[in-house]
């Protein structure tokens, strides 16, 4: 096997590929043969030292893969070889060899393509996660999503219709515009003209959204406070801009928002049914022609570097995914 490790926090240059034997599964853990690892904004920031998770030099990026199971460790209930799985971990997905803890492996349903099976992990569990779980996301009320042609981004949209919003989004091109309405957004406008603020207000009547959906902070989330609607919810999914934002509590004071941060990775540690939970629910929204994961992009394994510079550079649309094969 081999797996595309870096040795220094040099960034996706840095990644190089390093061949080793297979991994044994230890208690509790399954070893997948992975057919798709999925790549993530968060993947470039893990190879400079600058995300949450700093593991210990070398590693391989990688949170998420779909593949087969290859060997089942003592206790990994539930799995056995040959079965097709989705798994996600915090690092170590780029190899073609992968072992995750059972609690975090999932079933893949027999219609499910494994590559929108890897498409449908991370992004997807946020965006249902964060709609769902955290703002409590209902049929008719008006979704502000920014980044709307992004992996995230792109999968709230389609969720928030799959809900029954109305959902509006932001992105930076023609292209991307069309692309979010292609796959649900009633509205699309771009954050490069600055009247997206007053769009948003006018399409909904001077309310202002009721969610909004945020992965970008910066400039972004300060100018969504401006639009956002009386007890709305503003969902903090990260900062791809690069800068995190403060708040003026007054606005959250005055207007009876809630400002709700949706921390993807720390459920497995606290609540891991919810994952487990969200993922049920979209291989159903998926089987019922609800829901369909845009892949941008596929790239050998090999060249996960330029796929993550193209990530990085806001080059890419949907998911970008690598193949060992």
């Amino acid at each position: 096997m081999y797996a595309m490790q870096v040795k220094s926090l040099d960034g996706p240059r840095a990644l190089e590929r390093v061949d080793a034997s297979p991994p044994k599964p230890a208690r509790g853990e399954v070893v997948i043969e992975v057919a798709w690892a999925g790549c993530n904004f968060f993947d470039t920031l893990i190879t400079r030292g600058r995300y949450q998770v700093r593991p210990e030099l070398p590693f391989a990026p990688g949170a998420e893969v779909s593949g087969v199971v290859s060997a089942v460790g003592a206790d990994a209930r539930g799995f056995a070889v040959g079965d097709r799985v989705l798994g996600l971990l915090p690092y170590g997905g780029y190899a073609t060899h992968v072992a995750v803890p059972a609690s975090r492996a999932f079933a893949v349903p027999d219609e499910v393509p494994l590559d929108d099976a890897c498409a449908m992990g991370i992004v997807y569990q946020t965006s249902y996660i964060a709609l769902h779980e955290r703002a409590g996301l209902r049929s008719g009320e008006r979704l502000l999503v920014h980044a709307a042609a992004g992996g995230v981004g792109l999968a709230a949209v389609e969720l928030g219709a799959a809900a029954g919003a109305e959902v509006i989004g932001t992105a930076g091109s023609e292209r991307k515009l069309e692309l979010a309405r292609a796959h649900g957004a009633t509205h699309a406008l771009s954050y490069r003209d600055a009247s997206w603020v007053d769009a948003v207000r006018a399409l909904t009547g001077g309310r202002g959204a009721d969610v909004i959906y945020d992965p970008v902070g910066g400039d972004t989330f300060d100018a969504s406070t401006k639009c956002i609607a009386f007890g709305g919810r503003l969902l903090v999914i990260g900062f791809a801009s690069g800068r995190i934002p403060t708040l003026e509590m007054n606005r959250v004071l005055l207007k009876n928002i809630a400002v709700v941060g949706t921390h993807w990775g720390a459920y497995f540690e606290h609540a891991s049914e919810v994952p487990a939970r969200a993922q049920r629910a979209l291989f159903d929204l998926h089987r019922d022609g609800k829901i369909h994961p845009l892949i941008g992009a596929r790239h050998p394994l090999v060249d996960a570097a330029r796929a993550l510079e193209a990530l990085a550079g806001r080059e890419t649309v949907g998911k970008v995914l690598l193949s060992p094969t």
